[in-house]
C-alpha cells in the first residue's frame, strides 16, 4: 500500500493541486461563496474544446454538484466529515478491508482525491474547480483531478466488490 500511495497518490496529489494553482492565478475569482450569485458562478473561461469543454475557475464550499455551495458552515460541516472519512480508510485498511489489487489502487486514488480538496478547504476556504464540460445549454458541473480521482476510485471500489480475495499464503 506504501508503494501505491507514494506512485499514484503523491503524484495525483501534486498534479491536483499545480492545476488548481495555476487556476486560481490566471483566472478572475468569482463572487465570494457567501455571496448568493456565487452559487455556480462562471467569470471567467478559456475554451479548450469549443462548445464541448472549457477551463473555468468555480469555488466550491460545498460538496459534489455544488451541493450546499455558499452555506455558512458547509466547509466546516464537509472538512469535519472528510477527516472523519480519513480516519475511517486508516482503519479499513488497517483490517485488511481492501485485499484486491483493484481495491488497493481505489484506495490510493480515494486519498489524493481527499487531500486535494482537504487541502483547499483548509488553505483556501473552498475548493477550486476547472474542468467544465456542456453541450449547447446543458452543462456538467466543473469539478477538479480530486474529484475525478475520487469518481474513479469509487467505480473500482464497486468493481472490486465482485472480486474474490487473493487467497492467503
Amino acid at each position: 500500500m506504501r508503494k501505491l500511495i507514494l506512485l499514484l497518490t503523491l503524484p495525483l496529489f501534486l498534479i491536483d493541486f499545480v492545476t488548481k494553482q495555476i487556476i486560481v492565478d490566471r483566472f478572475i475569482s468569482p463572487p465570494p461563496p457567501g455571496d448568493p450569485s456565487a452559487l455556480y458562478f462562471i467569470t471567467d473561461r478559456a475554451p479548450v474544446i469549443d462548445g464541448f469543454f472549457d477551463l473555468v475557475r468555480v469555488h466550491n464550499t460545498g460538496v459534489a454538484f455544488g451541493m450546499a455551495n455558499g452555506s455558512a458552515w458547509a466547509n466546516v460541516v464537509f472538512g469535519g466529515v472528510t477527516i472523519g472519512a480519513l480516519i475511517l480508510i486508516w482503519w479499513l485498511v488497517r483490517s485488511n478491508a481492501f485485499p484486491t489489487k483493484i481495491s488497493k489502487v481505489a484506495v490510493a486514488l480515494l486519498l489524493s482525491g481527499i487531500f486535494g480538496n482537504l487541502l483547499d478547504r483548509i488553505v483556501r476556504g473552498y475548493v477550486v474547480d476547472f474542468l467544465h464540460f456542456y453541450v449547447g445549454e446543458q452543462s456538467w458541473p466543473s469539478f477538479n483531478v480530486a474529484d475525478s480521482c475520487i469518481c474513479i476510485a469509487a467505480g473500482l471500489l464497486f468493481i472490486s466488490a465482485f472480486q474474490k480475495a487473493p487467497a492467503k499464503s
